[in-house]
């Protein structure tokens, strides 16, 4: 149960009420957005919750056991600050979340409704709706190292033990043709072996695909041209960076 301050619940009982959603949302870079399904800006706890998001909420779920409660927010894809390039990113998975019901004409009295992350983000041409998790979604998530027949370390990290500045490591290359949504060809990478970047990671230098990383799944090389498929299909072809090598838990 929430335990309301008398201001706010002398405010409830009044009938009418001057209420809105606020949510702050603190992403993993540690950049912290504000936003409020009011029709203008509120301002408390040093956050701008700015209408511009239009974003809008659904009812909060509860349950009384263990499992994840749920809220949803809906928003459209036309705020400068959320954008479907960061959502396609992956910059907003995870982020951590306030969820704030507040009093607009007296800001003091308000209540946090709930502390939890966003979960799963379903997109549309011109919308998107966020699922905001309760904390109780941590207790399903596995803790810890993996133990598994590849190596459970991130590639260059330092469990991982590989320097990717090495040239040993890395070679750049751009993109000749595309052969299917997950592969494509690629020049200046001729002089690797084949399967030497498989496992590793590319990251697009220019174009629309620039600054994303991808996982690689297989590199084959034919006549001195590289072939590479990833795990996942970029946005579109364009120049790339690769790494690659094989990934030792030292």
């Amino acid at each position: 149960m929430k335990s309301l301050s008398p201001t706010l619940q002398a405010h409830l009982d009044e009938g009418t009420t001057t209420l809105a959603w606020c949510w702050r949302i603190t992403r993993a870079d540690g950049t912290t957005f504000g936003f409020t399904d009011h029709d203008r800006t509120l301002s408390f706890d040093d956050t701008n919750f700015e209408l511009e998001s239009g974003l809008t909420a659904s009812e909060v779920r509860f349950g009384s056991d263990l499992s994840v409660d749920a809220q949803d927010a809906e928003g459209v894809l036309t705020s400068d600050r959320i954008t479907e390039t960061d959502i396609l990113d992956g910059r907003w998975d995870n982020a951590e979340v306030e969820v704030w019901r507040v009093n607009w004409a007296d800001k003091s009295r308000r209540v946090l409704m709930r502390r939890g992350a966003i979960g799963q983000i379903r997109r549309g041409r011109l919308a998107f709706v966020a699922e905001v998790r309760s904390l109780a979604h941590v207790l399903g998530q596995t803790v810890g190292r993996t133990f598994q027949a590849t190596c459970d370390a991130a590639l260059g990290d330092a469990r991982c033990g590989v320097h990717l500045e090495d040239p040993v490591y890395t070679g750049a290359g751009a993109v000749i043709d595309l052969l299917r949504d997950r592969a494509f060809t690629a020049s200046g990478l001729g002089a690797f072996d084949a399967g030497w970047f498989t496992f590793g990671t590319i990251e697009w230098t220019s174009g629309a695909n620039a600054g994303r990383r991808a996982e690689v799944l297989g590199h084959d090389v034919t006549d001195g041209v590289a072939i590479l498929t990833l795990l996942e299909a970029p946005a579109r072809p364009d120049h790339l960076f690769a790494r690659g090598g094989v990934c030792l838990d030292r």
